[in-house]
C-alpha cells in the first residue's frame, strides 16, 4: 500500500457554526486539525502518497499541510468545482494516482475517527482477491447508517441504505467509511457528474458480479458529523481511548497547548483541550471540552462536553453543557446554556440573558 485518496470536500453543515470559517477536517480535535490524525495514521500504516479531494473552503488545506513532507507524506490536492459526491470525488482525483491497474488504493472519509487496522484491511483485500474491500463495524442502532450484510466468508451480499423498519434491519454491520479499491475499478466510475459509492457504485458492482469483501473491525469508531460527537472524539483522543500518533502531548485528563494559560485553581478533566493562547481563569471548571486558541473562560464558569470557538469568551459563572460557541462569540456572565445550544460566530449574549433555571 503506497497511496490513498482522502475525501475532505463536505460542507459539514451538521457541525455549524464550527464549519462557518473552517472545513470540517480542519476543525481541531485534541489540539490539531482532525485531518492531521488521519494523515498520521495512514502514514503509520505505510501510505506515503495521499490525494486530498477538496471542495468546501479548499484553499485552507494546502497552506497548512503543504506538500506533506513534515508528516513524511507526499500530498496532492484536487478541488471539485461542483460537488461530486463520494464516487465522483474519487473518480475526479484518479489522474493523480500512480498505482497499476491491479494495485490497491486506500480511500477514506474525512470525518471518521477510527482505530481501524489499515494494514489488515489491505491484507484482506489482497488475500481474497476482491475488487473493493470495505471496513465494516457493528452498531447497536443501525438506522442512521448503510447496512452491509455479508456471507460467512465476509463477501458482501447487499447494500441497504438507512433502514427504518425492523424487517429492513437484517444485520448490525454498517459501512464504516474506509475502502480499498482495485485501481482499475476506480476508472469505471463515471467522470464529471455526482456519484455516490454507497447508492450507485457499490450496488452496480454487485449487480455486475464484482467481488466486494467486508472486513469487520470493531475497534474504536466514531462519526464526527455532529458537534456532540466531535467534542467526544477530541476528548477520547486526549484520554487515549481513540488511537492517534498525532496527539501533541501525553494522553491524560487534559491537554494544554503551548502559550495557553490556566489558573492554578481551575479544574480541567475528562480529556479537555486548551488551545494556544487561550486562558482559563480562577475557579473555572472544564470537563470533556475543547477550548480553541485564543478563547477566554472567565472566573467561576463551568463548561461540560462543549466546544468554545477561537477567540470566543465565556463570562463569569456561566454554565455551559453540551453546547457549541462559535468563533469570536461572547457569552456574558451568569448565563446557562444546555445540550444542543449553538451560538453563532461573533454573536453576543448579554449577562444573565439565557437561563434554564431560576436566578435565585
Amino acid at each position: 500500500m503506497t497511496e490513498a485518496i482522502l475525501l475532505v470536500g463536505g460542507k459539514g453543515t451538521r457541525l455549524r457554526p464550527l464549519t462557518v470559517h473552517t472545513p470540517k477536517p480542519m476543525v481541531r480535535a485534541a489540539g490539531v486539525p482532525f485531518l492531521t490524525h488521519q494523515l498520521a495514521r495512514a502514514r503509520a500504516a505505510g501510505v506515503d502518497h495521499i490525494v486530498l479531494a477538496t471542495s468546501y473552503l479548499a484553499e485552507v488545506f494546502e497552506p497548512h499541510f503543504g506538500d506533506g513532507s513534515s508528516l513524511g507524506l507526499h500530498l496532492e490536492y484536487v478541488t471539485e468545482v461542483e460537488p461530486l459526491g463520494t464516487g465522483g470525488a474519487i473518480r475526479n482525483v484518479a489522474d493523480r494516482l500512480h498505482s497499476a491497474p491491479d494495485e490497491p488504493v486506500l480511500v477514506f472519509n474525512g470525518d471518521i475517527l477510527t482505530g481501524l487496522d489499515i494494514r489488515a484491511l489491505v491484507r484482506t483485500h489482497e488475500t481474497t482477491g476482491a475488487d473493493v474491500s470495505l471496513h465494516l463495524t457493528k452498531v447497536t442502532d443501525p438506522r442512521a447508517y448503510g447496512l452491509v450484510p455479508t456471507d460467512e466468508t465476509g463477501r458482501v451480499l447487499a447494500f441497504l441504505e438507512k433502514p427504518q423498519t425492523p424487517e429492513e434491519i437484517v444485520t448490525d454491520q454498517i459501512n464504516a467509511g474506509a475502502y480499498v479499491f482495485r485501481r482499475s475499478v476506480i476508472d469505471t466510475i463515471p467522470r464529471g457528474r455526482p456519484v455516490s459509492v454507497e447508492r450507485e457504485t457499490f450496488p452496480e458492482l454487485l449487480s455486475a458480479g464484482a467481488h466486494l469483501q467486508g472486513m469487520v473491525d470493531s475497534t474504536y469508531w466514531l462519526d464526527l458529523g455532529t458537534p456532540a460527537a466531535f467534542v467526544r472524539g477530541s476528548a477520547d483522543l486526549v484520554l487515549g481511548r481513540a488511537p492517534s500518533p498525532a496527539v501533541p502531548g501525553r494522553c491524560g485528563d487534559r491537554l494544554i497547548l503551548p502559550t495557553a494559560r490556566v489558573a492554578p485553581d481551575a479544574k480541567l478533566t475528562g480529556g479537555t483541550v486548551v488551545g494556544e493562547g487561550a486562558y482559563i481563569a480562577e475557579g473555572a471548571r472544564v470537563s470533556g471540552s475543547t477550548i480553541l486558541p485564543g478563547a477566554v473562560v472567565e472566573p467561576g464558569a463551568v463548561i461540560t462536553n462543549s466546544l468554545i470557538g477561537t477567540r470566543a469568551r465565556v463570562g463569569e459563572r456561566s454554565i455551559l453543557t453540551g453546547t457549541v460557541i462559535g468563533d469570536g462569540a461572547v457569552i456574558g456572565a451568569d448565563n446557562e446554556l444546555r445540550d444542543g445550544a449553538r451560538v453563532w460566530c461573533d454573536a453576543k449574549i448579554p449577562a444573565g440573558a439565557v437561563r434554564f433555571s431560576s436566578d435565585r
